[in-house]
């Protein structure tokens, strides 16, 4: 297997990071690890470059590209602007940061909705999706025509930070209302645990969930009517073909997607039926497989127009 050129897929999420290897004529490398606190960037850094430093030994070849999919808001110069779930990142050069740690390597980032929404299309064979990711935050893609829409130039599809209520729950980002607010995973276990009048983490919402106990029914179905008056409103505009439910949290519930479906049906109007909703079909990897897109198309169009991995100034 010597000499395997290798397209690298990393997801940098809240509470994780996957990271993807693929090659011609082998198995798929595959490895995950979880953050700390948070609350030191460079203790951040340093699990991250270790775990690449890992990969890079596993796999048998040279890393031709890599694709970062991340919730993070980047400038042009690949700094971090903004990320509420880890704000010791914010000002952070992650692409100088990635370009020292991928040495060799073409590197390029993309928000991770949008990539899971690439990846997502393409699996189904679709040219319109509309994408909606649950996780540690609401993520979302939108593809029109087989393209990303607004387009890589335009900045991310924020269906996270749509407004679906003025006086509603204050989101990360200073904003009330926000459906990532409503809809999110943390914010699912926040209402569960009013409910509950008692702590609860995923896996006991998960237990609960499946048990249909009335509070973790409640929780789960008030963020589910959140999230389908995002999708309908998203869905006024765009027209999708259909709507693709995924993300870790939403993965772990079963009849999430119907639910949400179900929400979305009662908000249309007349002479506008509500697109079909699926399930991802790849789960909660829709992100890390759009990077490893992100990387093929890296390796083949450089320059390309996605925000590429060389230093930024100063």
């Amino acid at each position: 297997m010597s000499g395997i050129t290798g397209f690298l897929g990393i997801d940098i999420g809240g509470t994780k990071v996957a990271v993807r290897v693929e090659g011609a004529g082998t198995d798929p490398l595959l490895t995950t690890f979880r953050w700390t606190s948070g609350a030191d960037v460079r203790e951040d850094l340093a699990a991250l470059a270790d775990c690449l430093v890992a990969v890079r030994r596993r796999w048998p070849g040279p890393l031709r590209a890599a694709g970062v999919a991340l919730p993070a808001t980047l400038d042009s110069g690949g700094r971090v602007t903004a990320w509420p779930n880890r704000p010791a990142w914010a000002g952070l050069s992650l692409a100088a940061e990635l370009h020292g740690m991928l040495p060799g390597t073409a590197v390029a980032c993309a928000d991770d909705g949008d990539l899971a929404a690439l990846a997502e299309a393409g699996v189904a064979g679709l040219d319109d999706i509309l994408y909606v990711g649950v996780g540690t935050g609401v993520g979302g893609g939108a593809v029109l025509g087989g393209e990303l829409c607004p387009g890589p130039a335009r900045g991310s599809f924020e269906l996270g930070h749509l407004v679906i209520d003025r006086a509603g729950t204050r989101c990360d980002c200073g904003r009330r209302g926000c459906v990532q607010a409503h809809a999110s995973g943390p914010a699912i276990l926040r209402r569960a645990t009013e409910l509950r009048d008692a702590p609860v983490t995923y896996a006991d919402l998960c237990d609960a969930w499946q048990r249909q106990l009335s509070w973790a029914v409640v929780a789960v179905d008030e963020g589910c009517a959140a999230l389908a008056t995002a999708i309908i409103s998203a869905a006024e505009l765009l027209r999708p073909d259909a709507v693709v439910v995924g993300g870790g949290f939403a993965e772990g519930l079963p009849g999430f997607t119907p639910r949400v479906a179900r929400h979305t049906h009662h908000l249309t109007r007349p002479g506008h039926p509500a697109p079909t909703h699926h399930e991802a079909q790849l789960g909660g990897l829709s992100s890390l497989h759009g990077a490893v897109q992100l990387a093929r198309t890296t390796s083949a169009t450089i320059p390309t127009p996605v925000l590429t991995g060389s230093p930024a100034p100063g």
